[in-house]
């Protein structure tokens, strides 16, 4: 059973994720310049808030990685997706909550088909880095220059183990 609810974003929510947009935080890693407003994002984006026991704390967003032309994510295959999130909620920072709750939504998008999924912290975020590892990413690529920010390119296969250890054969 699934820990979190991950839901789509509604016109309700939008007071909240300007708030959460504007925490130090968040801001230093999604800064204000440049960024679409609250809510508003391409087609093909689907935007969703993250809640632990009814509590909205965390935003979350997947996307067609070959939907942008040139993307960097485009050598991934056909039907991979890329994600973007954020801990809204500055109490639930450093509680393991995002790597969990990244790891439930890749599941459920490889439940849904996608062969990859993608993401693309910037190269100084260690703390997203590391929870992307805990959630089963590996280093693909970069650290390198994009349209939207420095980053350090991640990924998780459907077809890929979560955990790396060698397993012993019997």
């Amino acid at each position: 059973m699934d820990r979190y609810l991950i839901r789509c974003l509604t016109g309700a929510d939008l007071p909240l994720l300007r708030r959460w947009r504007q925490a130090p935080h968040v801001l230093r890693w999604w800064p204000q310049e440049g960024a679409e407003p609250p809510g508003q994002v391409d087609p093909g984006t689907v935007p969703s808030i993250v809640e632990l026991a009814g509590r909205p704390f965390a935003y979350i967003q997947d996307y067609g990685v070959h939907d942008e032309p040139d993307h960097h994510f485009a050598y991934l295959p056909p039907g991979a997706r890329g994600i973007d999130q954020f801990i809204g909620e500055a109490d639930m920072l450093g509680q393991g909550h995002g790597p969990a709750f990244i790891d439930q939504h890749v599941r459920s998008l490889f439940g849904a088909g996608a062969p990859a999924v993608g993401t693309d912290p910037h190269p100084d975020n260690r703390r997203a880095i590391r929870a992307y590892e805990k959630a089963g990413f590996r280093i693909a690529g970069g650290p390198l220059d994009t349209p939207w920010g420095r980053a350090l390119l991640m990924e998780r296969r459907r077809d890929q183990a979560k955990c790396d250890t060698p397993r012993a054969l019997t």
